[in-house]
């Protein structure tokens, strides 16, 4: 039975969804793409042209469309508990559809843990594309937010009670802060994940005995290599990481980070939200925040799904850094193994909640009315003009270093000049 995201709303897995990138599906087919590009690599090599263009009809035939891709990473599976790794059963599946040009080249010099590293990094790699770009939408969001808002006066509560007066902008200006840091630091690991290469033991022995037991002549094995991660598109790192887990442990960090900066969103308007608070509202659809017993309930469920994802992450990210902290000797025996569903369940996690925190931020309505009175009601000495020190402030110098940023650093492409003084209108100037 495949996995359709049952007991993880949000992450939605239909095809083309964006969570549709880390299932079962997309890591078969990732590891279909890294045996096809080795073996082109390898015909090319050797001069034989016509065998590099023979694979990829091959792999079409196995799971061109999403029938056959699922039938056949349903045999993998099941056949996978023999050899501890799927890679084993589908290099066998390959190697019986392959024609006898091509079988000699299937997986020739590389080891399972290479291709399953190497597809679960084109898996994570195009997740973390699909999360950046929410996060953008997000972050665009939050600093619209922060312009609007920059001078409204709201209640600034520390320790869960009232404490003095701040504006709505500065509280978004935090959210932001988080959000850029968050998608900086996942661009950046996503963008150097590296091709996982190293063959039985790390030391690339197979990698020169490809053809019929005989070297190839004058092989350069590193040639190959690099070969291999350009036709990939992925950087070559200087050695094998079968063991070395750091790009792994940096990736799983990145998304827990991410989930966590975008949790502390979701628990900001979660209390805002709250009768007797109800200084911000979700964005109204169809059908959503409905409750199967209560009728009158319009439940903040993005903001829910949200602050799931933020509870369970960190959860799964100390599996990975456990089990780096486990791997021993040239090739781990269960650390390794323990690292893949806890990085497709990750990467799910984060996807969700950035798709839903895009959602949640470009539609959250603030009740003006309710943040004055809220402001009020706690601090009755405060006047009509509230003393809010420098929260205007904090909010231009967030947006002006912000803009400053190059894009590539995490930079959200709405993010722009901060407003003069004064600039939002007589009540929030």
């Amino acid at each position: 039975m495949p996995d359709v995201g049952l007991l993880t709303p949000g992450a939605d897995l239909a095809p083309g969804s964006p969570a549709a990138v880390t299932d079962d599906l997309a890591v078969l087919r990732a590891m279909l793409r890294a045996e096809a590009a080795w073996v082109r690599v390898v015909a090319r090599h050797r001069g034989e042209d016509a065998v590099a263009g023979e694979i990829d009809a091959v792999v079409e035939r196995l799971a061109g469309t999403d029938a056959d891709a699922l039938a056949l990473a349903t045999r993998v599976a099941r056949a996978s508990g023999a050899g501890g790794n799927p890679v084993i059963p589908l290099v066998a599946e390959l190697r019986a559809a392959a024609g006898p040009r091509l079988v000699p080249t299937v997986h020739a010099g590389l080891t399972s843990q290479d291709v399953l590293d190497t597809a679960l990094v084109l898996v994570l790699r195009e997740a973390a594309h699909g999360i950046g770009a929410d996060l953008d939408r997000a972050a665009a969001a939050v600093a619209r937010l922060a312009v609007d808002h920059r001078g409204r006066p709201a209640l600034g509560r520390t320790l869960a009670q009232a404490a003095v007066p701040t504006t709505l902008g500065a509280r978004f200006a935090g959210w932001l802060q988080g959000l850029v840091a968050a998608q900086g630091f996942l661009a950046e690991t996503a963008h150097t994940l590296p091709l996982a290469y190293g063959g039985a033991a790390g030391e690339l022995s197979g990698v020169s005995d490809m053809a019929d037991g005989d070297p190839v002549a004058d092989c350069d094995p590193f040639a190959l290599v690099e070969a291999w991660g350009d036709e990939l598109g992925l950087p070559v790192g200087p050695g094998p990481w079968h063991v070395t887990r750091t790009p792994v442990v940096r990736l799983a960090s990145a998304l827990a980070e991410t989930c966590a900066a975008l949790g502390k969103v979701a628990n900001d308007v979660l209390q805002a939200v709250r009768p007797g608070v109800g200084e911000l509202r979700e964005p109204v659809a169809p059908g959503r925040g409905a409750s199967s017993a209560m009728a009158h309930k319009r439940n903040p469920v993005l903001s829910v799904l949200v602050r799931r994802s933020a509870i369970a992450a960190p959860h799964l990210a100390a599996q990975v850094l456990s089990a780096a902290g486990l791997a021993v000797d040239e090739r781990s025996d269960g650390a390794w193994h323990a690292e893949w569903p806890a990085l497709q369940q990750l990467a799910r996690h984060t996807i969700a909640s950035a798709h839903a925190a895009a959602e949640l931020l470009e539609g959250l309505e603030v009740d003006a009315e309710a943040v004055a009175r809220n402001l009020r009601d706690e601090l009755p000495d405060v006047g009509r003009v509230p003393d809010v020190g420098a929260a205007a402030a904090v909010v231009d110098r967030v947006l002006d270093r912000l803009a400053e940023q190059p894009a590539d650093a995490g930079r959200p492409s709405a993010v722009g000049e901060a407003p003069a003084e004064g600039g939002v209108g007589s009540e929030d100037g």
